[in-house]
């Protein structure tokens, strides 16, 4: 087993912005990155940000995804004398498998132990934990439900609406609410069958359901030194079926005295659970300042940047160095929250085709700068957004003083960020921002579902806006305009201008 201090190199068992962000800081802290390449995107930006480049085994694997292959994964490290496998956020991020291999082979996880990561990757088991901490949770089975009658005699003990879930995995996946008795068949086995589809266990369990809740989730970070603490919350309740569009810290509906009954509760878990390395606790808000337990994710998050910016911390820094064996370098006393950030993910989505994947060549790319601004980007003009990979192509991070000024600079930011050739989401990220109700700080989780209408056609209105501006001046971007567009009708020729 290699020394937990001795990380001198790190593969990156990820792509994308994620792989670009982590190499970042290991060529900060002066250990070599390690990237993969695949058949599947060849000149991909995040290989030109890491020291080396290996391609992944010209091996029959059974068709299973490069980044989800374990073995080859682990091969690749032991090959090449690679120190530790960082696994970013998604893939085998939550994969105690992996973490348990890893460890077979010397190879560092940079990440929670496989117990950890298993105990809290099944919503049964971290249920149990949560509730021997005193972490506040919401009614519901005892464990999981494996039959239809168990199912029908927790609803009867909770009334509805509830809610079933998948013991494994999450995303939305395995999960129905139920209003009625009368659902509870169809959608018990629904849920079941997704279940296993999604995560080969067809495993679930029954909560009361919390109608509109707000969604706040924790960062912790805990040593092997028995020492935790938090790094504040984040606002995560603008999403669209259990996918996070807009994240923010801190959040607008937390006083100090309930933040630090939420940090309190957050951290009680983590030591509960024996939690070391970076965490996300995430719990439910209703309307009368109640919070209950929902999961932990044990990774890093996509929306780590915004606690980064009010912090003023490097998290993918902290997790390598607890990977070291290393203490944290600071106490919760030293934790100071100052002012507010806002993340928007760019998704390369066609958000009127119902947020539908959008495929292409970015034909340009211009991005934001100034103060306050930070774009973590995965893509350059000329990059080939293809259906392998997740839709996110981008995230723009804003910070300042407060609030209000916040979200004034992130609309001013996401006005200078322009990508031709696909549909994006960044005229949905600006309604989103100009809406009152989202202004207000009073959302949910049912903002989306509830302003979906007023915030499409305020993304429309901007579309037509720009595409006038640009008949107007007779350009776009400093490309001429033929005169034939000037006949089209106005959704014909906002296509013709996205596609220039």
């Amino acid at each position: 087993m290699k020394q937990k201090n001795k990380i001198k190199s790190i593969l990156i068992a990820n792509r994308g912005e994620i792989a670009i962000r982590i190499a970042k800081t290991t060529k900060i802290m002066g250990i070599t990155s390690v990237g993969i390449r695949t058949l599947k995107e060849p000149n991909a930006l995040y290989l030109s940000s890491v020291d080396k480049v290996i391609d992944f085994p010209d091996i029959d694997n059974g068709g299973i995804p490069e980044f989800l292959d374990i073995e080859s994964l682990v091969l690749l490290a032991k090959r090449n004398n690679i120190d530790a496998i960082h696994p970013g956020y998604g893939y085998l991020s939550e994969n105690a498998q992996f973490a348990t291999r890893c460890t077979e082979e010397g190879i560092i996880f940079i990440g929670p132990s496989p117990r950890v990561i298993q105990n809290m990757g099944d919503k049964v088991i971290a249920k149990e934990i949560a509730a021997k901490n005193n972490v506040p949770m919401l009614g519901g089975s005892n464990g999981s439900v494996d039959t239809l009658e168990d199912a029908l005699d927790v609803a009867e003990k909770i009334g509805f609406p509830l809610i079933i879930k998948a013991s494994a995995g999450g995303g939305g996946r395995g999960m129905r609410v139920v209003y009625k008795k009368s659902e509870m068949k169809q959608m018990y086995f629904s849920a079941s069958s997704e279940a296993q589809n999604a995560f080969n266990n067809p495993s679930v369990f029954i909560e009361r359901f919390l109608e509109n809740p707000k969604h706040i989730e924790f960062q912790i970070v805990g040593d092997s030194h028995g020492n935790v603490i938090h790094l504040g919350e984040r606002e995560c309740s603008v999403q669209r079926k259990h996918q996070k569009l807009l994240e923010e810290a801190p959040s607008p509906a937390l006083s100090e005295e309930l933040r630090e009954k939420m940090a309190t509760a957050a951290v009680s878990l983590a030591k509960g659970a024996g939690y070391v390395s970076l965490g996300t606790v995430e719990f439910l808000l209703d309307k009368q300042g109640n919070f209950f337990f929902m999961e932990m994710n044990t990774r890093v998050q996509v929306e780590h940047p915004v606690t980064e910016m009010i912090t003023g911390l490097d998290l993918i820094e902290l997790q390598i160095r607890i990977a070291r064996g290393e203490k944290l370098p600071i106490a919760q006393s030293d934790v100071k929250l100052n002012g507010w950030a806002i993340e928007c993910r760019i998704n390369a989505e066609d958000v009127q085709s119902g947020f539908s994947p959008c495929t292409g060549i970015i034909k340009g790319l211009r991005t934001p700068e100034g103060e306050g601004v930070r774009v973590d980007k995965g893509v350059v003009t000329g990059s080939e957004i293809t259906p392998y990979f997740d839709s996110m192509v981008a995230k723009l991070i804003v910070h300042a003083k407060d609030r209000p000024t916040v979200i004034e600079n992130t609309l001013k930011a996401l006005n200078d960020f322009h990508i031709k050739g696909i549909k994006t989401t960044i005229p949905f990220c600006k309604a989103v921002l100009h809406n009152e109700v989202f202004k207000g700080g009073s959302f949910d989780t049912s903002f989306i579902e509830k302003d979906m209408d007023s915030l499409v056609h305020h993304e429309k209105d901007e579309a037509l806006f720009g595409a006038l501006l640009a008949i107007t001046n007779h350009r776009i971007e400093n490309e001429p305009i033929k005169e034939e567009k000037q006949s089209l009708d106005a959704w014909s020729l906002i296509n013709r201008i996205n596609n220039m």
